[in-house]
């Protein structure tokens, strides 16, 4: 399967681009995983929003942030891929993509991940390791980790 990434400020994001992404992050966070959290958390004006598509449709999304603005850390959030797309290895893609891309536009610093901890050796894969802590986040079990 061909992806074809994308890299867009909020501002820049057409309408129907918002509304494929907040629709993967809803049926995924909200629906599928039967967790009732305000995904409209008010820093998607401040991210920088990496989308992967595949024959039109969204397959990959992650938010990316600049050091400062959610901690100390560049950081990257609300990882996500369609479930019908999911052991395809688009998720590792997605990963890939997000890590260099940070590093291109603010360059190679660590970065921070609020890891689901089902989803640990998935991240540890790309060289991020737990601090602290393991966390509750709206019900679910979470981890800090950190790329360094």
């Amino acid at each position: 399967m061909e992806i074809h990434w994308k890299i867009s400020a909020f501002e820049s994001l057409p309408p129907e681009e918002i509304y494929a992404l907040l629709r993967l992050r809803s049926e995924v966070f909200v629906v599928e995983q039967q967790c009732v959290f305000l995904d409209l958390d008010g820093m998607d004006s401040n991210a920088i929003h990496l989308t992967g598509w595949s024959q039109g449709e969204l397959a990959a999304y992650a938010r990316l942030f600049d050091k400062g603005l959610v901690g100390p850390y560049l950081s990257v959030g609300r990882v996500v891929v369609p479930k019908n797309l999911r052991r395809s290895g688009i998720g590792k893609l997605l990963m890939a993509q997000a890590i260099k891309t940070l590093y291109e536009l603010y360059g190679k610093q660590p970065v921070y991940i609020g890891a689901q901890k089902y989803l640990e050796d998935f991240y540890a894969a790309f060289g991020f390791a737990q601090v602290g802590e393991p966390y509750l986040e709206d019900g679910i079990p979470h981890l800090k980790m950190i790329l360094s």
